[in-house]
């Protein structure tokens, strides 16, 4: 979108006459470039799809500029967000190597140079990791999803930096500091013990000074390089008073869209966080995928979301993210069969659903965390249900899923391992049913009436009554207005 005055003709009249041609082509540049962006917003955040993109393993050249490129097929996705993995420069000091070891500990030094470091070891919150490209290709990537009505939003690593972050020669009471005065990398407040995460240096948020300074660099990014907000990592271990600050000083400067990777309820409260983790739901899903729980406990989970969380408060439905493909597995491992089963019930629960980088290309593989990889870049069928179910999400009120979230219904069968979900807000409804077994099942329908079917798109007309064959893992959704 380009702001075009209504003054240009006067003003080229008037450059024309007094400075020639050149000035002219450099005023109509600056005209061009002034982007009218329409504020994120809720009426965004209830049709929304959010995109994990990793810049690293999305492409070969691990770069903005190739990942810049494909933007415009992310909104057939109906990515109307998009959230970067750490954009930031990665500490060369205790540089993580794959095996979970110190990058130092390689002696062969062609080995040793392809360990890239974990993404989440920032050495300055204010500097593009050089490997991505320039700060000019930032903006680009910005500017490019703006053009597309698609909001981008960094991943903020607050809990912790990496070991060469000036603040540690500079500011070592930044630092949560033992009894000898030494910095210290994270624990694990449940065990006191170290989370093991050696490559960083754990934050201290009992020091004024510092927060002032992490929140004036997260104040960087809104004002200068236009993001819209911020994916806040480990989020729940930052004291919540701190997020009671920043966040209303950061809204105060533009309207943002906060996530936190967190399930805990207390940071969607008081205008804080926007969207939290449905880590919970994620774990059911693995669970019913592999025979260890049962659809009786996605029911569970649905009424006691209900109680636990408030009506406006938003989560985040996944099958995969980064930490779930490098550390615990491909959605093929984990989900097996039921893979798509799945995914559909992430777009037909209340919330909003993610991508992963690689999982619309149907990503068979661990990718590799600390050194170069790449996601394979061929459209099949996993492409081809996710866009469908983007348009779907974007278009159907029925899946609205954010602060004026749409209706959700249990249709109780006698079937166990079948669910049934309905949807519905104003004139839109429609009904999900899943097969949650690697059985062949069949229902008795306990509804009628005129539906269209999502994955057919035909017209089928139901009666209260009838029986419905589902083969293994098989879901419908069928579409009523």
């Amino acid at each position: 979108m380009k702001k075009l005055m209504l003054l240009i003709p006067v003003i080229l009249f008037f450059i024309s006459c007094k400075n020639g041609k050149k000035e002219v082509v450099q005023e109509i540049e600056i005209l061009q470039e002034s982007q009218v962006v329409k504020p994120i917003n809720n009426s965004v955040l209830e049709s929304a799809v959010i995109y994990e993109a990793n810049i690293r393993q999305y492409s070969k050249a691990g770069s903005f500029e190739a990942f810049t490129k494909d933007i415009p097929q992310l909104k057939q996705l109906g990515v109307k967000i998009i959230w970067l993995m750490p954009v930031f420069s990665i500490s060369e000091t205790n540089r993580k190597a794959t095996g979970g070891d110190f990058a130092y500990k390689i002696e062969d030094e062609a080995e040793r140079a392809k360990m890239l470091g974990s993404y989440y070891a920032v050495s300055d919150y204010t500097k593009i990791n050089p490997e991505f490209g320039t700060i000019e290709d930032f903006r680009n990537l910005v500017k490019t999803a703006h053009d597309n009505d698609i909001y981008v939003i960094l991943d903020w690593v607050p809990n912790h930096t990496g070991w060469d972050h000036e603040w540690i020669k500079n500011h070592p009471d930044y630092y949560t500091q033992n009894d000898n005065g030494e910095i210290i990398d994270p624990i694990n407040p449940d065990t006191g013990e170290s989370w093991g995460w050696g490559d960083v240096a754990d934050l201290n948020y009992d020091n004024p000074d510092m927060r002032k300074e992490m929140i004036a660099d997260m104040s960087y990014w809104i004002t200068e390089e236009n993001v819209d907000g911020f994916r806040c990592d480990v989020a729940s271990n930052v004291p919540t008073d701190f997020w009671a600050q920043a966040i209303p000083e950061l809204r105060a400067k533009k309207d943002i869209f906060m996530l936190a990777e967190a399930s805990q309820p207390e940071l969607l409260k008081a205008n804080l966080f926007d969207m939290a983790y449905g880590w919970e739901f994620h774990h059911i899903l693995n669970e019913v995928a592999q025979g260890k729980m049962k659809v009786s406990d996605i029911k569970t989970y649905i009424d006691k979301s209900k109680t636990e969380y408030e009506s406006d408060d938003i989560l985040m439905n996944f099958v995969t993210n980064h930490d779930e493909n490098s550390w615990n597995g491909t959605v093929k491992e984990r989900l097996g069969e039921a893979g798509d089963l799945m995914t559909a019930l992430t777009y037909v629960m209340p919330g909003m659903p993610l991508i992963y980088s690689g999982q619309e290309y149907g990503l068979d593989y661990r990718l590799k965390f600390f050194e170069k990889d790449s996601i394979p870049k061929t459209k099949g069928e996993t492409w081809n249900v996710l866009e469908e179910l983007g348009k779907l999400k974007n278009t159907n009120k029925a899946l609205n899923g954010g602060k004026v979230s749409a209706g959700l219904n249990i249709i109780n069968v006698e079937n166990k391992d079948v669910l049934v979900l309905e949807r519905h807000k104003e004139q839109d409804k429609l009904v999900f049913i899943g097969n949650f077994s690697k059985a062949k099942q069949e229902v008795n329908l306990p509804f009628s009436g005129q539906f269209t079917d999502f994955i057919t798109n035909t017209k089928t007309d139901l009666k209260q009554g009838e029986i419905l064959k589902l083969s293994p893992w098989e879901f419908k959704i069928l579409i009523s207005k």
